[in-house]
């Protein structure tokens, strides 16, 4: 959740179409963001902090929102049995969960500026579900033996530590940036983001997997759809991780 303010907080006096136009023209572009998450799931967002900012709602409310949301799939994926409505309802309530997630901030700067409360239970919750969602997974796979019970449960398991290792080594490298005096990757708002960029990491986005949970009706399918990202997303974390030690090792001491 960012801090940036477009304007101080009062009763709103646009209309929502208005209030979009204002988030857009003030939108920052996040450098090399996945594509799901850049070109849909921001301009969701952005629709979304409009029709809550003319609701009253707070940031933290719009938070509460898209927590309950991601909770209610990862509960679906762990109790229900797969198939291809449940898939369906998975996938929209983490489609609806991602673009409220990215509401939260945008309410935040219609208001005047978020909060460091605000920023920490925002990052609270994308750190509960980067796990909980892979080991949903795998507790579905298990109590419903959709797959043989074998290797093939070895990917959620892994999908969960890489998910949690680079929401980690994300949080972190900023945290060291800000505290030697390095520009962070948010103060960036002069360059140009990075389309190719964006297309090439999009194995890597959280938006394209909670799309893939609608193949759940065949779970051979799935498994290997999801499998295929988990190796992305494992071999971009090595990669990242390589250029992260890089960078992190020519900040002043």
């Amino acid at each position: 959740m960012t801090t940036t303010s477009l304007r101080p907080a009062e009763a709103p006096v646009q209309t929502i179409a208005d209030t979009i136009r204002r988030l857009s023209a003030a939108q920052k572009g996040a450098k090399g963001a996945p594509a799901y998450s850049r070109f849909v799931n921001r301009k969701l967002g952005r629709v979304l902090a409009a029709l809550a900012y003319h609701a009253r709602l707070t940031p933290n409310a719009v938070t509460g929102i898209s927590a309950t949301f991601t909770a209610t799939a990862i509960a679906l994926l762990a109790l229900v049995p797969p198939s291809w409505g449940m898939g369906a309802a998975v996938t929209a309530c983490l489609v609806v969960g991602y673009a409220f997630d990215a509401a939260d901030g945008q309410l935040a700067r219609l208001r005047g500026g978020g909060s460091p409360a605000g920023e920490w239970l925002d990052h609270m919750v994308d750190a509960a579900k980067t796990s909980s969602l892979h080991l949903a997974v795998l507790i579905g796979l298990y109590r419903f033996e959709t797959v043989e019970r074998g290797p093939l449960l070895l990917i959620p398991l892994g999908y969960c530590v890489v998910g949690a290792v680079l929401f980690f080594g994300t949080m972190l490298n900023e945290a060291l940036r800000e505290r030697h005096g390095a520009v962070t990757r948010a103060a960036r708002t002069s360059e140009r983001p990075s389309v190719l960029r964006s297309l090439v990491v999009v194995p890597t986005d959280y938006g394209l997997l909670c799309w893939v949970f609608l193949l759940l009706g065949a779970p051979m399918v799935f498994i290997s759809v999801y499998g295929f990202l988990f190796a992305a997303t494992a071999g971009y974390l090595v990669l990242a991780c390589l250029k992260w030690f890089r960078e992190i090792g020519r900040l002043p001491r």
